[in-house]
């Protein structure tokens, strides 16, 4: 590896300048909402959505490599690797990159999931080029020095054991186990103490220069921002890294493929000595490419999506069983998960459980009315929309429909095909998804007698 990341010689010739594609996926009113798509000569893939009403600018890359990319012994290497592209490049030390957006007011940040990983920077519109070199430097430049991946072994390691005080948190995480059992997409984002432990700066390294390259790579940029000046300064960047090595390399395509879920009936428990008992229940969902899945964002809405939603009045409401109960989705490229989490006191958990359980049956079997489900398509577009106000939000639509979708959606479109759900629609995924056998995930102190009991929830 060079000094700045990669095996290659920057290529500035006008024969390979002349590849890069520009394409309007996107076309606003007056400029306001368009989004284009550059594809650059070596597979970079740029993204932009232009708001001149908003004075602000966010940048971010996203890259094609989540905890299910790694082996058993790899575990937890993307998110490791996330924190040490911060540590340091050729050209900046890391004080150098958090004190050089900090300076102007900025916020820079990265999240690692398990289908990819996003590295972004917002800032004010007149100081979107720092913010253009500072993460493209990160990107494309990290030396992955032996004493940093020392140094930061000890953060991940106090995250790892951040996120194990929270029983809330890493009920999800023991879930995903249940579901998918010792699979890339059971284990956890993070790693385990003994995985973190075990990973080296070489293995490291190597995972990013497999991983990094420009294919596996989207920029996306939103907010009060020009198009060509964005790939201009992106592509300058990329040139003098050298990163764009193979002006006739593809950007690689979307995850795809089918995974069938048969887990049913498992329940897991892990006793701990905690004031509630945390609980998901679960079955599997459908994956994030499935078009049912407008129609199951509707039903999972309804039925724990709010305070009006049936778990929520259920539970709550009428009877005071919990302060904290919701149902969710989790969308993967192949599979994806139905969940409804709740935190109640431990002497609670099989009311809790059956009262969850007989909701579930009963819309699996009768459907739901239409007023419920008018309402819950009114919620999700306004949820939509107030989700997608700042420049943010923009940004991370933009990235990970391009990363996992290969296409564009404008929010009207999204608008519209929520309103196209038709209550048999609503009714026939929920036969589908939860009329399926549920399992089981608990982190709480429950007696013997209690956690004998936990496989009733799932009989």
């Amino acid at each position: 590896m060079t000094s700045r990341g990669f095996n290659a010689t920057a290529r500035t010739s006008s024969e390979a300048r002349a590849v890069a594609r520009t394409q309007t996926l996107i076309k606003g009113e007056n400029g306001i909402g368009t989004v284009r798509k550059t594809t650059l000569p070596g597979g970079l893939r740029i993204v932009t959505e232009t708001l001149p009403s908003v004075r602000s600018a966010t940048f971010g890359i996203w890259a094609h490599v989540g905890s299910r990319d790694e082996t058993p012994a790899l575990n937890g290497a993307t998110h490791y690797l996330e924190h040490l592209l911060f540590k340091g490049t050729a050209r900046r030390s890391a004080l150098d990159i958090s004190s050089a957006i900090d300076a102007v007011g900025g916020e820079m940040n990265a999240f690692t999931a398990k289908e990819y990983t996003c590295y972004y920077a917002r800032v004010l519109d007149t100081d979107l080029p720092l913010a253009i070199d500072v993460v493209c430097d990160m990107l494309t430049g990290s030396v992955i020095r032996e004493e940093d991946v020392d140094v930061e072994r000890g953060a991940i390691l106090e995250e790892i054991a951040m996120t194990e005080d929270d029983p809330g948190d890493c009920v999800h995480d023991l879930f995903a186990r249940t579901m998918f059992g010792d699979n890339p997409l059971g284990r956890p984002v993070l790693g385990t103490v003994d995985t973190v432990n075990a990973l080296t700066a070489d293995r490291i390294r190597r995972f990013y220069r497999k991983h990094y390259d420009p294919t596996h790579l989207v920029v996306a940029c939103a907010g009060n921002i020009d198009h060509g000046k964005v790939v201009r300064q992106v592509r300058a960047a990329f040139e003098e890294a050298g990163a764009l090595k193979d002006p006739d390399a593809r950007p690689i395509a979307p995850r795809g493929g089918s995974r069938a879920l048969r887990t049913a009936g498992r329940v897991d428990l892990v006793d701990r000595r905690t004031e509630q008992a945390h609980i998901v229940l679960g079955m599997p969902g459908l994956a994030r490419t499935d078009d049912r899945r407008w129609a199951l964002g509707v039903l999972n809405t309804a039925l724990g999506g709010g305070m009006s939603s049936r778990l929520f009045q259920e539970v709550r409401e009428k009877r005071g069983l919990a302060y904290s109960v919701y149902s969710y989705t989790s969308g993967f490229a192949d599979c994806g998960l139905f969940g409804v989490y709740a935190g109640c006191r431990p002497s609670q958990v099989h009311d809790v459980l059956k009262i969850c359980r007989d909701e579930l049956d009963r819309v699996a079997e009768h459907g739901l009315p239409d007023d419920e489900i008018e309402r819950a398509v009114g919620q999700l577009q306004g949820s939509t929309v107030l989700g997608l106000e700042d420049t943010g939000a923009l940004m991370n639509r933009i990235g990970k429909s391009e990363l996992c979708w290969g296409e564009q959606m404008s929010v009207d479109d999204m608008l519209a095909r929520i309103a196209s759900v038709t209550p048999d629609d609503v009714r026939s995924v929920a036969r589908d998804i939860l009329g399926r056998r549920p399992s089981l995930s608990v982190i709480g102190p429950l007696k013997d007698k209690q956690a004998s009991r936990l496989h009733d929830a799932v009989a």
